[in-house]
């Protein structure tokens, strides 16, 4: 369980984020935001892609249709990795031109969900300041309705749904808390928010993944570790990491058992080797799949 391991030895990210694992075909996709790039890799091949945009971009998932959705810095767009062409999809956050797109996930119905942020990434890649709560919550349909649950969000993340589909869970690291929602699979809507957890101490809360026990484990931006929680929100274990800002994880490999752990090198005093890594840990827990999206 404690040991962990670099599967792309030479591989940094800048600023690496939202890793997305496709069951069907056994491969890892995930993003550098600052880098502006998009990677996918086979493991049991060995398989390294690596795709490259003229926009930040912090999410990329796979289509049913073929192809992929990806995050861009204030729109959604279709990408087809055959012929590198991006096409615009849908722009949910078009009303705050100050923000960026940050994290984002599918829910088990296809429906793809983004939030955002103030935008703090300078044109060079240079950090900016962040000087106030503008992100928005937003569900997007496969036909490209825009449905926004939330607003006045910090940095958001972490979405993940439970088991039964009754829950969904969603953070502000700036709040320094993960809600808990009642969750409608049917119609994607939620409401009645509960804290679910907060933890002081152990850097700040980034994204996370949930294990087939309903555990959700939590990636902790300049606190080294990620934190297991157990169904009630407690704390169930922390697990010391060789670099400061792990970003998330994921779940994947056959038995869906590996633990995949995005970091950046960004925002570090570069005295640590692995900064920007893609770590692995198995943790012989079965993890939730991800999901393509629908449209």
């Amino acid at each position: 369980m404690t040991d962990i391991q670099t599967p792309l030895p030479d591989l940094r990210c800048q600023l690496g984020e939202g890793p997305f694992w496709d069951q069907p075909t056994q491969t890892l996709y995930w993003v550098d935001i600052i880098g502006k790039a998009a990677f996918a890799w086979k493991p049991a091949q060995n398989d390294f892609q690596k795709w490259t945009f003229d926009s930040l971009i912090s999410a990329i998932v796979p289509r049913r249709n073929g192809g992929f959705l990806v995050a861009l810095h204030n729109e959604l767009a279709f990408f087809d990795p055959q012929t590198g062409e991006v096409t615009p999809f849908v722009a949910p956050d078009a009303d705050h031109a100050q923000n960026r797109s940050n994290e984002a996930r599918v829910d088990p119905a296809g429906r793809f969900w983004l939030g955002t942020m103030q935008n703090n990434i300078g044109p060079k890649g240079e950090g900016l300041a962040i000087t106030e709560h503008s992100g928005t919550l937003n569900r997007i349909d496969a036909d490209g309705t825009v449905t926004r649950f939330g607003e006045n969000i910090g940095i958001s993340n972490t979405m993940l749904w439970s088991h039964d589909g009754t829950r969904m869970f969603f953070g502000d690291t700036l709040a320094n808390r993960m809600d808990v929602y009642d969750f409608d699979m049917t119609t994607g809507t939620i409401g009645n928010p509960k804290l679910f957890c907060s933890v002081e101490g152990r850097g700040g809360m980034d994204g996370s993944a949930m294990d087939c026990d309903g555990f959700i484990w939590n990636a902790r931006y300049g606190g080294s570790c990620i934190i297991r929680f157990n169904p009630a929100g407690a704390v169930d274990r922390i697990i010391d990491l060789p670099v400061t800002n792990p970003t998330s994880c994921v779940f994947g490999g056959p038995n869906m058992t590996t633990l995949y752990i995005t970091s950046a090198a960004d925002d570090t005093d570069g005295t640590r080797p692995l900064e920007g890594a893609l770590l692995a840990i198995e943790t012989e827990i079965a993890g939730a799949p991800c999901h393509r999206f629908a449209g």
